[in-house]
């Protein structure tokens, strides 16, 4: 058990993104079955399109994006909910003036991402 403050957590930039960051709130080694992520994407940011070996459940905590799932496109906002399965190609573009930040889960299981050469929407 543990409490931790997520502003003492350092960010790393998602290289693959444009003014992206990711936070890992709870890793693979301190839960047994699910990792936490916070993703910060910066007003005019966006992350590319992209499959992951793993299912993500999200929750969005401030700001607006548009988010592509599978070849359908989202408008996401605070307060929504966002399942991704395992396999299907997404991506992310912060369509607002302020930071686009969202809470991710995943299970502790093996992560391969790939980058999918395609043009974000």
């Amino acid at each position: 058990m543990f409490v931790k403050n997520m502003q003492d957590i350092p960010r790393e930039v998602i290289a693959a993104g444009k003014a992206t960051f990711k936070q890992v709130l709870i890793s693979a080694e301190e839960a047994p079955h699910f990792a936490m992520r916070r993703f910060i994407i910066e007003a005019g940011g966006h992350m590319p399109n992209h499959t992951n070996t793993v299912e993500h459940e999200q929750l969005v905590l401030r700001g607006k994006a548009r988010i592509g799932i599978g070849g359908k496109t989202f408008d996401v906002q605070k307060d929504n909910v966002v399942f991704i399965p395992a396999g299907v190609p997404h991506w992310y573009k912060n369509t607002g003036d302020e930071p686009f930040e969202f809470l991710c889960l995943i299970p502790n299981e093996e992560d391969v991402i790939e980058i999918i050469p395609e043009q974000v929407g």
